[in-house]
């Protein structure tokens, strides 16, 4: 995920940004003092702006990117269904506003099936469930291009049991992000 990425490089540049801070090169003070304002600049004393190493864009990115990280991912279904059930909707709707902001970003939605039914049924049912989802998030503004649908119909359950409770937990897609 670019998000992972970008996340690492403004940490090593922070890191890099907070050692070079705290060398010392055995020099005298100077009494210059500075203070940090709230967008992370710095101003010396005399008030002239001196580069903090990290964009507004790159910081609202980042931002952005651990809202996402932080929605639900697993959409559940009813038995024998691949309607996206209300409860679900809301995140969906904040991963479109977040795939429409950043076109580069691109979802694998993996649709699933519980055990009942054929092999051949389930993994059509997994493929129904996933294109439901994908559709959601096109009408929500998403290019196609930035979705890739799979079924795994049975073969991936979430929870193993012959319970209606197992049943219903394997009933679901997922949808990951996935690296450019």
């Amino acid at each position: 995920m670019k998000a992972s990425n970008v996340a690492k490089a403004v940490a090593l540049a922070l890191s890099v940004a907070w050692v070079a801070g705290c060398s010392s090169t055995g020099g005298t003070d100077t009494g210059t003092t500075g203070a940090v304002d709230t967008s992370g600049s710095f101003a010396d004393s005399k008030g002239a702006a001196v580069s903090g190493g990290v964009s507004a864009a790159e910081m609202a990115a980042q931002k952005a990117a651990d809202a996402v990280a932080a929605l639900q991912t697993v959409f559940y279904f009813d038995f024998d269904k691949s309607v996206v059930k209300q409860d679900g909707l809301d995140a969906l709707e904040k991963h479109a506003a977040y795939l429409v902001a950043t076109p580069s970003a691109s979802v694998r939605l993996e649709g699933h099936a519980d055990e009942r039914g054929t092999r051949e049924y389930n993994m059509a049912l997994g493929e129904r469930r996933a294109q439901s989802v994908a559709r959601y998030l096109q009408v929500n503004g998403v290019n196609s291009d930035q979705i890739e649908t799979i079924s795994y119909g049975e073969e991936k359950p979430a929870v193993l049991g012959h319970s209606s409770e197992s049943w219903a937990q394997n009933r679901r897609v997922e949808l990951k992000y996935v690296s450019n």
